[in-house]
């Protein structure tokens, strides 16, 4: 009897691992965040989201990740000149017996005294890592982001399930506020970026990578709900394939530059110098599900993304 239930294990094993459930990613609990925005532009109080464990994070205080959650979103608040801002770009909404993510783009405005109008693009995004607040510039907003989570896996593909609505206009636009609204020749689309890097720091504190793992994929139709929906991960140089697309290259230093927290306690650039071997072991693993899909700023009002059970399939 004990051999046969040893025998039924060992065969069930591989089984039980194929799909690894990342820490919070069927997305059913959520931290909620009241927050007072300055009288100045108005005083309003705005909730905002967070995933981790069911519970509040209440008032002007910087978020931290709660309860071992690997997750951080484009829900922030901002502080600039002593001026308290918020945006709200990522909700839970309620899916199955549950709850999933619903990422939107759309257009952030900001009235001082009734008389100074600034609006800005803004798309929804999850991804692993953190948020340093509050947000103190506009200048550079990748600089706030603690990007990737330690990994050393090699998973063979990521399962999710996914709905997307897309905006129906033909091109986006770049809109921050301080310049004039540009149109951005292309549709907008969703889409999932996944990483393996195999990171090193030198003695200034300067980050880079070799890139092991890559899957990016971007979605250009209306879909309704597609669950268990897997995607490939690619290792080593994946750039003589047939599926390349230029944004998939290395991040090397243009408009959507990884940025990651150093030992020296400051947030940097992730440089990627090249492409590694398939048989390289990783360091981190960079993960981001977003509703409009490129630099920060571009995007088109209406594009959606829902997201739920996120796995990692080995």
């Amino acid at each position: 009897m004990r051999r046969t239930l040893f025998s039924f294990i060992l065969i069930a094993m591989p089984l039980i691992m194929q799909a690894q459930q990342l820490k919070f990613s069927n997305f059913d609990q959520w931290i909620t965040r009241e927050i007072k925005e300055s009288k100045i532009i108005g005083g309003n109080t705005t909730t905002l989201y967070e995933i981790g464990p069911t519970g509040t994070w209440n008032g002007r205080k910087p978020f931290v990740n709660q309860g071992g959650s690997p997750w951080a979103n484009s829900n922030i608040m901002a502080k600039v000149a002593g001026v308290v801002k918020t945006n709200v770009t990522v909700y839970p909404e309620a899916h199955k017996d549950g709850k999933c993510v619903k990422m939107v783009s759309h257009i952030v405005g900001v009235k001082v005294l009734g008389l100074v109008n600034v609006h800005v693009l803004a798309a929804g995004s999850i991804y692993l890592g953190k948020m340093r607040e509050p947000i103190t510039s506009s200048s550079n907003p990748y600089g706030y982001l603690d990007f990737g989570i330690p990994f050393a896996y090699k998973p063979k593909a990521i399962q999710f399930d996914y709905k997307v609505k897309l905006s129906g206009k033909p091109d986006r636009v770049r809109q921050t506020g301080f310049s004039p609204v540009k149109t951005i020749p292309g549709m907008d689309t969703p889409g999932v970026i996944l990483l393996l890097q195999k990171r090193w720091e030198d003695e200034k504190g300067n980050l880079y990578a070799r890139r092991i793992g890559t899957l990016v994929h971007r979605f250009n139709k209306n879909t309704e709900w597609v669950d268990g929906a897997q995607f490939k991960i690619h290792y080593g140089d994946i750039t003589r394939e047939s599926f390349y697309k230029d944004y998939m290259k290395l991040q090397d230093g243009g408009d959507d530059q990884k940025y990651a927290l150093n030992s020296k306690g400051k947030i940097v650039k992730v440089k990627e110098v090249g492409w590694g071997s398939p048989d390289d072991t990783p360091t981190h693993l960079c993960l981001q599900f977003a509703s409009s899909f490129g630099t920060a700023f571009v995007g088109a009002v209406g594009t959606t993304f829902w997201i739920d059970n996120v796995k990692l399939v080995y």
